[in-house]
């Protein structure tokens, strides 16, 4: 089961165990990120699961061919959009993520540049 790492608004890193098969965002409702409200439960239909990805992780984790276009068009409602912003309910826990770092919204990452 992999580790993955949240990096709250005020820096606090926030690491869990994540099961296989689930999305980023279910992981991160189950272990209490409440600012991955994730309010269509995943149907890529919101932005409110929107998160910055690691720069070392962001091309990893983009599907062959790249980001959808319907992500693309969802992210536009994101707050604070920045280049490796993602919706985490498109991210699918696998074995390979162990070690994932991502931050919620709002969150500094000034030190990940």
């Amino acid at each position: 089961m992999p580790k993955i790492t949240f990096v709250m608004k005020d820096g606090t890193p926030f690491t869990v165990d994540a099961p296989n098969g689930l999305s980023v965002m279910e992981v991160a409702q189950k272990n209490g990120v409440n600012e991955i409200e994730g309010a269509c439960g995943g149907s890529l239909a919101c932005a409110t699961c929107h998160l910055y990805v690691h720069p070392d992780w962001h091309d990893r984790l983009l599907p062959e061919g790249g980001m959808s276009e319907d992500e693309e068009d969802m992210l536009d409602m994101a707050f604070d959009l920045r280049d490796t912003s993602r919706l985490c309910c498109q991210i699918m826990v696998k074995d390979a993520l162990e070690g994932l770092v991502v931050a919620v919204p709002g969150a500094r990452t000034d030190d990940w540049d």
